[in-house]
């Protein structure tokens, strides 16, 4: 299995079945608008979102790369790649470091503020799904079928021949062929469209960024285990204190009851 999913937004006509069918399936409450995530509709009830820019919707969504940041960052690995390739998140191993919220060049991961244990909330593909045979709710419910599942493969070769076909009509580029090593959430956009603000402004190569922040994450274990350390000496020395305290008070105690029976 090679999943994947293909937005076309020429097609898409904004009636946002998909937002409603992501939280049905996945059981997400209604969302309350946060200051943060007004610029795009995601939250960690919202996995998917439409956005209206140059009178086109476009929709938001996790992009499940091949080589995500995401998982490279997260030091417990909360966050991994499943063996059919779609980016999940598991609730029971998550610190709450957050690295992944900023390790994301599509600035998808979101926090679960309103919790009193937050969780990392984002788009899982509809992992369960997809071991069921069934395709992600999102693009079963499309109406107009801009955004279709199917293999990787397939369907960069199906935008590809809708380019040929009407080379006016759309840019000459699949949106998550190479970026970053690759996605699997692709796009085709019309024309000149401008999709750079999907990672708000950041010019994506084609290198994976895992291998651009390799370096850094690195350094991650270690400063967790010296954090540890530093945390372990200012818990023996202020245990030790705590026993010396105790200490003294019980001599003075001492010394109290011997001084009435000498009295």
């Amino acid at each position: 299995m090679n999943p994947a999913i293909l937005t076309d937004i020429t097609k898409c006509i904004g009636c946002r079945e998909c937002v409603a069918a992501c939280k049905v399936v996945n059981d997400t409450q209604a969302d309350s608008p946060r200051r943060w995530s007004l610029d795009d509709g995601l939250s960690s009830d919202n996995w998917t979102s439409i956005v209206e820019r140059e009178g086109e919707f476009v929709r938001k969504q996790c992009r499940h790369c091949l080589e995500p940041a995401c998982v490279s960052a997260c030091p417990v690995a909360a966050l991994h790649v499943t063996e059919i390739g779609t980016v999940v998140y598991d609730s029971d191993k998550c610190l709450g470091c957050r690295y992944c919220m900023m390790a994301c060049a599509y600035g998808i991961p979101r926090y679960d503020w309103d919790k009193a244990v937050p969780y990392v909330r984002k788009c899982i593909l509809c992992h369960d799904r997809l071991m069921d045979g069934q395709q992600p709710a999102c693009t079963e419910v499309c109406p107009t079928q801009a955004t279709i599942f199917g293999n990787r493969d397939e369907l960069i070769a199906e935008a590809k021949k809708r380019i040929a076909a009407d080379p006016d009509k759309y840019d000459n580029h699949v949106w998550g062929e190479h970026e970053v090593g690759g996605t699997r959430i692709l796009y085709l956009v019309p024309k000149n469209f401008d999709l750079s603000f999907m990672t708000y402004g950041q010019k994506l190569g084609e290198k994976a960024l895992p291998q651009v922040t390799a370096p850094a994450m690195h350094a991650v274990p270690f400063a967790f285990l010296g954090m540890g350390g530093l945390m372990a000496g200012v818990h023996w020395i202020v245990k030790r204190r705590i026993e010396l305290s105790k200490t003294d008070q019980d001599a003075s105690k001492e010394e109290g009851g011997e001084h009435e029976q000498g009295a």
